[in-house]
């Protein structure tokens, strides 16, 4: 297996994870608080970039997994 490609899908996993965690949607403690979590609204800003890199992080932890699949296998 080749240690560059073990390294990159290590590293998007990483990624992946606290791209996952740093998104504050749902009905967490923050509804426990007073946070109204049945309004729907659109993502802006930072949330909206943080949401395409988790979905292109994804994308691309499935590739490297593929591809790592494929040389093993």
């Amino acid at each position: 297996m080749n240690p560059v490609l073990a390294l990159a899908e290590i590293v998007v996993s990483i990624g992946l994870m606290a791209s996952v965690l740093l998104q504050a949607r749902g009905a967490g403690l923050s509804s426990a608080f007073g946070g109204d979590s049945a309004v729907y609204r659109s993502r802006r800003g930072i949330e909206k970039r943080l949401f395409q890199f988790t979905i292109l992080l994804a994308v691309l932890f499935v590739v490297f997994s593929l591809t790592v699949f494929r040389l093993v296998g």
